[in-house]
Order: C-alpha cells, then sequence, then structure tokens
C-alpha cells in the first residue's frame, strides 16, 4: 500500500469512528467564497491560503479548514443537538515553513449543543482522547474565554480592551498594547506628536487646515479618529496589580487542579473572571465524568492564541513530544462567537476538533506501527 493510500485509510477509520458516534458525514466544496472568509479573519488570511477568481463567483479560496461550511449549513438547517463529521483535504500556505505541508487531509468532528456546554466539551475531548490513546501523545488544554475575561476585567477604558481583545491572538502587539496602557511604555512616536500636535492646535483647525484629501476617509471620520486618539491618551493607566495579574494569567501553565488554584488567587486582583473559573471547574468534572484523568491533564491558558484565531472557550491540541517540530496532531476547541457571525445574530453552543492522519502515521511508523 502506498503511503498516500496508507494515510486515507487511517483517516477513513477515524472517520467511521466518528460517524459511529453519532457523527452525521458532511461534505464541502474545495472553493469558498473568498468574501466570508475575509470578513471573518481580515486580510490575514490571504498569506494563509490560496486564492483565485472565477468569472461568475467572484474571488474564492480553497478551502483552509472545514469550520466555517460546517457552521453555515448547520446554522441554516441544522437540527439541535447536531453532530457533524467530514474527511478531505485542506491547503495551506506554508511560506515561513516550507518544508511543511500545504496541502493534507483533515478528519474533524464538530459539535452543536446549547444545553451544557461543559459536558459538550468533555465528550469531544474525551472522543479524541480515546482514540488517539494508542499513539503516546501529549495533550494539552485551555481557555480563551479566561483570557478574554481577565482582559474585560481590568480597571480601563472599553476601547482599550476592544483593543487587547482584538490582538489577543498576535501575542507581541498584545504585549506592546499592554506595556502602553499600564504605562511601561510610551506612544509610538508618531503617534505622540499626532497627539502633541491636536493639544496645541485643536483637531478641528487641523482639519480645516487640511485643503487636499485622499483616501477613503471622510473629513468628519478623520475627526472622530483624532477625537479617539485624543481620548485614549488622556485615560488612566491600567494598574501594575492589574497588569501583573493579567500577565501571570497569559503565562498559567499547570495541571488542571493547580490551574484552577492559581486562577482563583488572580480573582482577587481580577475578580470578573469568578464566572470563566466556575466555567472551567465544571468542564473538569464533566471530563472527569467521561473517564478523562484530570488530575495530570496539562492547561495553557495561553495555548491557542498565535493559530486558532476563532476559538473563543475551551481549547485542546495533541502533540508527539518526541518531535517538538512536529506541528499539533490534533486541535480544537469551542467557537460559540463563530456560530452568531454566521447565523446573522442567532447562535448555538459550538466545540468540535481535527485530526491530521498524515502526521499520525509518519508516527505510527516510526515507531513500527500500533
Amino acid at each position: 500500500m502506498s503511503q498516500k493510500a496508507a494515510i486515507r485509510s487511517e483517516a477513513e477509520r477515524f472517520f467511521a469512528a466518528f460517524q459511529a458516534a453519532g457523527a452525521v458525514a458532511f461534505e464541502a466544496d474545495h472553493l469558498l467564497p473568498a468574501d466570508t472568509l475575509l470578513d471573518l479573519y481580515g486580510e490575514d488570511i490571504r498569506a494563509r491560503a490560496y486564492v483565485t477568481h472565477d468569472p461568475n463567483r467572484g474571488e474564492m479560496m480553497l478551502r483552509p479548514d472545514f469550520t466555517v461550511p460546517v457552521v453555515q449549513r448547520h446554522m441554516s438547517d441544522g437540527a439541535e443537538p447536531a453532530r457533524y463529521s467530514y474527511m478531505g483535504e485542506v491547503f495551506r500556505k506554508q511560506e515561513a515553513s516550507p518544508a511543511r505541508a500545504s496541502e493534507y487531509l483533515q478528519v474533524g468532528y464538530e459539535l452543536f449543543d446549547r444545553d451544557d456546554p461543559a459536558r459538550a466539551d468533555a465528550e469531544v475531548f474525551a472522543l479524541f482522547t480515546s482514540l488517539l490513546a494508542p499513539y503516546g501523545l501529549r495533550a494539552v488544554t485551555g481557555d480563551i474565554g479566561v483570557v478574554l475575561a481577565a482582559i474585560s476585567a481590568l480597571d480601563t477604558t472599553e476601547r482599550r480592551k476592544r483593543a487587547l481583545r482584538r490582538h489577543v491572538w498576535r501575542p507581541r502587539r498584545f504585549r506592546r498594547l499592554l506595556d502602553r496602557f499600564s504605562g511601561r511604555s510610551d506612544a509610538p512616536a508618531t503617534r505622540a506628536a499626532l497627539i502633541a500636535q491636536m493639544s496645541d492646535l485643536g483637531p478641528e483647525a487641523m482639519i480645516d487646515a487640511t485643503e487636499n484629501w485622499s483616501g477613503l476617509r471622510s473629513p468628519a471620520d478623520v475627526l472622530r479618529r483624532m477625537r479617539a486618539l485624543a481620548e485614549d491618551d488622556d485615560a488612566p493607566s491600567i494598574s501594575a496589580a492589574q497588569a501583573e495579574a493579567l500577565e501571570r494569567v497569559l503565562s498559567l501553565r499547570e495541571t488542571l487542579p493547580n490551574a484552577v488554584a492559581q486562577l482563583r488567587d488572580l480573582a482577587v486582583d481580577l475578580p470578573q473572571i469568578d464566572s470563566a473559573i466556575s466555567g472551567l471547574v465544571r468542564r473538569i468534572e464533566a471530563m472527569s465524568a467521561a473517564g478523562v484523568a484530570v488530575d495530570d491533564l496539562w492547561f495553557e491558558a495561553s495555548y491557542g492564541r498565535t493559530n486558532m484565531e476563532y476559538y473563543d472557550g475551551f481549547v485542546f491540541g495533541f502533540f508527539n513530544e518526541t518531535d517538538p517540530h512536529m506541528p499539533p496532531v490534533a486541535t480544537g476547541g469551542r467557537y460559540d462567537a463563530l456560530t452568531k457571525i454566521l447565523g446573522n445574530g442567532r447562535e448555538i453552543a459550538a466545540v468540535g476538533g481535527v485530526i491530521r492522519p498524515e502526521l499520525l502515521h509518519g508516527l505510527s511508523c516510526q515507531e513500527g506501527g500500533i
């Protein structure tokens, strides 16, 4: 059997297992409308996806994953609760890591169930844990909801909270913003010079003195932006205690029981994370009831911050510890907010995950088979 045929056979085994767990098989087109993906992820996705133009359908992308079409299908006519499974190729540019595959198989499982999110998280994670147990992988969990709750707990303006939430997926940019908002660094020189000029002349006078306009923004748009910059500059700094507490949340790496204990300590400075901690505890209890060994399960609060932009709660990954450079063999998590965006205001709790069988095939070959 060729390597490609062996990988597909492994994929079909997972696909069958997901259907045996109650999932309905789902098929997605290879080409997806680009506008939906651009609205969700912004122009950044162009660097990761293959884009083409159809004379009738407009700009299209080779599917970067299955989650968006699955959510669109469910929000249009799905029953509740619902489970879906899929198998097929996805396509990603790998300019930064040319050794990585730009086309590979994904096998996934998605669960839509609004009644008990903790139980749904546990069901998905327990299913993946069971299927991947023979491969000796290391599991990592996290919770983007805890991070977002910690940002919401800060005593600062809503504008600054929105900026931090928007850049939570870009750790370097996030760090620069937090340093500036907490007074540990100055604003960029060009921004500081503009604010100083506005303070001397006033934004209205600066607008009136501008003779030629170019670009899409009107003078009224620019004036609103200038006033927002001035308002942000006048905002008080985030306290040192809260900034340190947020950083401790972001750097938290512990077993689940110890992570809960440390988060409860941090809630003294960030009391609004209590609800997120309660949700984490309910998930741990549901996982334990589903047969997951939670006492030694690893929790990293920042896990998923660089490559899981549509997740907003529970996240997980399975890794081959013998090869630290290998991408995660399986990833997943909760994406409730995505269902609201694609459901035109309607929403439902949703969680799922994907497996990359070619990584497992390579692993099983290295170890002499399963």
